[in-house]
Parts: C-alpha cells; structure tokens; sequence
C-alpha cells in the first residue's frame, strides 16, 4: 500500500472505530503488515496508508507482530527519551519523550478483547501508533531540550 507522507490532510485526522470484524478488516492487517516490512518499519497505522479506521500494527522484532483494533492507553508510567523515525515523515529522526511503559487494551481481528504491557522501544512504537490514530505526527513530540540531535536529511539541525 502507498503510505501518505506528512501534509497530507488525512495524517491530521482522527480515525473512526471499527465497528465490524470480518473479512475486510483481515485484508486491511494483512496489507498493513507487508506494508510496514517492505518499507522497513517497526509499526504502521491504518491512516498512514489512507484509511481512517483505529487499526495499527507494531512489529518490533520479526518473533512477535502486535495487531491492535481499537487500541487504548490505560496506563502510563515513567519516561524514555527515544530516537524516533516515521514512514509518513521520511527522511526525519528527532528524539521524542514517551512513556518508558505502557498498558494498552484493544481488540484482535475477530474482536476479541485482550491487554498488553509494554515497555522501552515496543511502548514507543506502540505510542506512536495510536497517536497516528488521532491524527498526530511524532514531530508534535519532539524533546525541545534535545533538539539539536534530531537529523534531518542527514544534517544536524542547530
């Protein structure tokens, strides 16, 4: 699938909840997860690639592939400061501030609820993603205190 880069008007929006578990919806995660391996990520929203429905899908390491429907932050704790990257702003890293853990509830593809905690660069990814869902890009994130290390094109910004 084509992912949307940053000024695109759907990025900015907020996804609606998935109502119906089906078929459609199996395709969608499946599209989702060749998407976000071809293009060498770690996670991907459905709203990335056009379609503003709450579905993410976060794969960390090739042993475990996270598909969240309706995903929701229960609980935070701590704070990481990670180096963050995003298909949507290509060609851009910056450090962002994020929960060091997280507990989220959400739903399978067969709308079947269940919980998972998180932390370090899986609570990261996870974070990012569900913030695609309300129509915020990781840039909104950045550190200010550590902002001359983010890169852009390459370069250090000052």
């Amino acid at each position: 699938m084509e992912i949307l880069v940053e000024g695109d008007i759907i990025l900015e929006s907020v996804s609606r909840r998935v109502e119906n578990y089906g078929q459609e919806l199996c395709d969608l995660l499946e599209n989702l997860r060749d998407t976000v391996k071809d293009a060498g990520g770690i996670g991907i929203a459905a709203p990335q690639v056009g379609i503003l429905l709450r579905v993410v899908v976060v794969c960390v390491d090739e042993k475990e592939i996270i598909e969240m429907v309706n995903p929701e932050i229960v609980e935070t704790s701590g704070v990481q400061r990670m180096r963050e990257g995003c298909l949507s702003c290509p060609d851009f890293l910056a450090v962002t501030r994020r929960p060091e853990k997280v507990k989220v509830e959400a739903y399978d593809r067969n709308g079947k609820k269940f919980k998972i905690n998180a932390s370090g660069l899986k609570a990261c990814a996870i974070c990012h993603e569900i913030d695609h869902l309300d129509g915020v890009l990781f840039k909104s994130r950045l550190d200010a205190s550590e902002l001359f290390r983010t890169l852009k094109f390459g370069k250090f910004l000052w």
